[in-house]
This record gives C-alpha cells, structure tokens and sequence, in this order.
C-alpha cells in the first residue's frame, strides 16, 4: 500500500492559509537568483502564526523569531541580496503586506563566529540601512514594499568583512500605532559574506545596539499617528553605520565550512535536502532502500516551514516510484539514479528591484 505523508501535510497547510495573513520574510535571493523557498532564512515555524507581529519591544523575537538553520547562503561583498516578504508563506494567495500597515523598513546586521550556536539576541547589531516617509513620492517604505512585490533588494556594503552575518529586514506597521499597539515584522538571512577583507569594523558606541533593545515603547517612531500625521517621521532605532571602505584584503579568501549546501543533493527544501538511496539488485535490498527513501520523506515534512513541502512531495513520488518497483518485481535500481527531481515551487518575481541604498 501506498504511503502518501503529504495528505495530512496539506490538511494542516490548508487549515493554516486560512488564518489571518500579515507578513513574513519567506524568501532569500543572491544577486538576483532565488536561493529556494525558506532556504537560509530563519522565520517562525508555526504555519498559523508565522505571519503574526512581534508586538513587545522587549521579546526575544524581535530578533528573528525562530532557531538557525541548516543552510548559509553566500554571497559576495559588494553583491545584491533581495528579502521576499509575503502575506501568506507559501503563496497560496498573493500579497506582501496588506496596505493598511504603513511605515518604516530598515535593515540590520550581526556578524558570528557560529552561525549554528551563536545567539543573535543581544548585542552586536548595525543598522545598514532605513526609510520611513518619502514626501516626494508621498509613501511609506512598506507601500514601496508592496509595489515591489514584498521585495526588498539590498546591495552588501564592499567594506563589510569576511564571515557570517545574520542581515535582519524590519518592517514596522503603524495602523494601530496610535492606539499603542505598534506592529513589528522581522526575519533572519543567514549569509557567509565572501570577501578577501578580514578587518573587524570599528563601530562607534552609538551605532552599536542590543536586539531586543534598539527601540523603546515611548520613542516616537512606535507611536506615530498615520491618521494625523505631523511630519518629519522619526525613524526608530539607531542611526545608519555607513560601512567605510574596505581595507587591504589578505592574500586569500576565507572559505564557508558552516552551512555549505551539499552538491550531492536530488532535491531540496527549504532547509532540508534528499540524497539518493543506496543501490540495490535484489529483493531485501529494494525494500531497505524503499525504506531509507520513506525516513527521509518524513524528516522533509517535519523540517518543513510554513513556506510548503514542493520538495518534500516531489521526494514522496519518488518514494513510492521505488516502492511500485519493489512490490512489481523489479529489484534493481533506484529508478532514476542520481537524477534531480522537478519542485513545483511558486513563480519566481518578474523582475528583481534596484538596491534601496545605492
């Protein structure tokens, strides 16, 4: 009998694409390219909520709301990195922020040691990058968000050194600001900056803070009426760190050894990869590699994020392709050996936006 895992998988995703949507940071592209749904990004892994604000300043998750994951995407210093916001994670209706939550964006970065172990609460962070209200095009950043298709691109300053780097995009609503409910959005991209430049930055005091901790219950910023509004807009948080040039590089670069996507996987998602299964040329052997195909199946839908299971399913046929074999007769295999498996994922973005800060 057929094992089909992905029947109750999408019971509970339907359940959860019917909750209320706000926005969640879902997706990582390097230079232009998608590095995979929910691939290097850190978000929060309950389906119904993944979406929700962070509404204490002081919580823990207005870090990043969830764990490290397995995957560090690199990219090189001076190169594009883009941050797909979605009002439902795994796209199943379209939107990026519901225009009624209007305000501010900025962008924020840590440098670790360990991208896997290192706590990204707490001190260490820069802020890269903000916007709040432009009086000339007469828009807040999350309705440039919006234009864009919930994109928000990125250019890595060329001065930013060598090494793992947490960039954490912020998206602060105002709606309900003026009745003290300020309504934070945030997620985490795991990045291993390539560059020959090894130099620590040297950040002034006043541009180094603690997360949670950059902002406060009473700042302006988080109590801005957007009904009444009196402008300027005060942006919340530190001041822009502008990353000086870099200095003489070594003479090599640094090499990824944490969170290197392996090269031998068939298919991947999000978080997760499959790797072929053994081979086999006789009855005992079909059944154990049908087996082995079976266990990771079921790791892939239980590592998989609100983001979807494309993977996860496209490794289930293939899991009962062996399976089929098996039961007709045929033990020698896998079918298919080695070949990469076709992912239903949504359609990537028609066009990628400019970088914000260049």
């Amino acid at each position: 009998m057929r094992r089909l895992l992905s029947v109750t998988l999408a019971i509970v995703a339907g359940l959860a694409a019917s909750a209320g949507a706000h926005t969640v940071l879902t997706t990582l592209f390097v230079d232009d390219a998608t590095q995979g749904e929910g691939t290097c990004v850190r978000m929060p892994l309950n389906p119904g909520q993944c979406t929700s604000p962070v509404e204490n300043v002081a919580s823990n998750d207005r870090v990043d709301g969830e764990k490290a994951v397995a995957f560090t995407c690199a990219a090189l210093a001076g190169g594009k990195l883009t941050f797909q916001f979605r009002e439902w994670a795994n796209a199943a209706q379209p939107g990026a922020i519901d225009k009624s939550h209007k305000g501010p964006c900025a962008i924020y970065a840590k440098q670790v040691q360990n991208i896997a172990k290192d706590q990204a609460a707490g001190p260490g962070w820069i802020k890269l990058w903000d916007s709040g209200y432009d009086d000339t095009a007469k828009k807040w950043c999350t309705e440039k968000l919006i234009d864009n298709d919930g994109l928000l691109s990125f250019e890595i300053p060329d001065g930013l050194p060598a090494g793992y780097w947490l960039f954490r995009p912020e998206l602060l609503a105002l709606h309900e600001a003026n009745k003290g409910d300020p309504q934070f959005y945030v997620g985490c991209a795991q990045v291993f900056v390539q560059s020959s430049n090894t130099a620590a930055l040297d950040v002034p005091g006043d541009r180094k803070v603690s997360i949670p901790g950059h902002v406060h219950a009473k700042d302006a910023g988080l109590n801005f009426n957007i009904y009444a509004p009196s402008f300027p807009y005060q942006l919340p948080g530190p001041k822009v760190f502008s990353v000086p040039p870099p200095k003489n590089g070594e003479s090599s670069v640094p090499k990824q050894t944490q969170g290197v996507i392996p090269s031998n996987y068939i298919v991947k998602n999000a978080n997760w990869i499959g790797v072929e299964v053994p081979d086999y040329k006789d009855e005992g052997g079909c059944w154990a590699s049908s087996e082995s195909c079976w266990k990771q199946a079921s790791a892939c839908y239980e590592k998989a994020p609100p983001t979807g299971d494309a993977g996860c399913i496209a490794w289930e046929k293939k899991c009962n392709g062996i399976q089929d074999a098996c039961s007709d007769g045929n033990f020698r295999g896998p079918p298919n050996k080695g070949k990469k498996l076709t992912v239903k994922e949504p359609r990537p973005p028609a066009s990628i936006p400019r970088p914000v800060n260049v």
